[in-house]
C-alpha cells in the first residue's frame, strides 16, 4: 500500500509563525537529501511545561528541552512525531542573541534529523547534528 506523505503542524500556543507551505518543502528537501521519503511526521508546538510533562513521562528526564522527537521511522520511510517548545525557541533565541525564526527553524530541523538518524549524545553527534543543522539553514529559501 503506498501512503501518501503527510507533514501536519498543531499549534497549541502561538507560533507567530505563517509559512507553513515553504517550512514543509524544506523539511522534505532535507529528508530527500538525506536519502530518505516522507512518511507521516507531525509538529506540535506547545509550551515549557507541557513538553516538560512529556520528558517526565517518555524520556524519565526531569528538565526543560526545545524538542523530542518520538521516532516511528519505517526503513527509508520517516514516520514521526515532533515535539516543540515555543518557550524554549524564544528564550533560546534572546539568549543566542539571534532572530527567532532561525532558531525556530533550528528546532524543527533538529528534529527532523534526529528522525534521519542523528543522535545528540556525544560531543562528536553533537558536532555533526550541529554541522548538518548549519547546512539545511543555510538551504532555507524562505525568511
Amino acid at each position: 500500500m503506498n501512503k501518501e506523505k503527510s507533514i501536519t503542524f498543531l499549534e497549541e500556543v502561538s507560533t507567530q509563525f505563517g509559512d507553513w507551505e515553504n517550512l514543509e518543502l524544506w523539511i522534505i528537501d532535507t529528508i530527500s537529501n538525506e536519502g530518505y521519503t516522507v512518511g507521516e511526521i507531525s509538529f506540535v508546538f506547545m509550551n515549557d511545561t507541557d513538553l516538560l510533562d512529556y520528558n517526565r513521562k517518555f524520556l524519565d528526564h526531569d528538565y526543560f528541552t526545545d524538542v523530542i522527537t518520538f521516532d516511528y521511522v519505517d526503513f527509508n520511510l520517516i514516520n514521526g512525531d515532533i515535539l516543540i517548545s515555543v518557550d524554549r525557541i524564544i528564550d533560546n533565541a534572546k539568549l543566542l542573541k539571534i532572530n527567532y525564526l532561525d532558531e525556530f527553524c533550528r528546532v524543527v530541523i533538529h528534529g527532523v534529523l534526529h528522525l534521519c538518524g542523528f543522535k545528540d549524545k556525544t560531543d562528536k553527534d553533537i558536532s555533526l547534528m550541529r554541522n548538518r543543522e548549519e547546512f539545511y539553514l543555510e538551504r532555507r529559501s524562505f525568511t
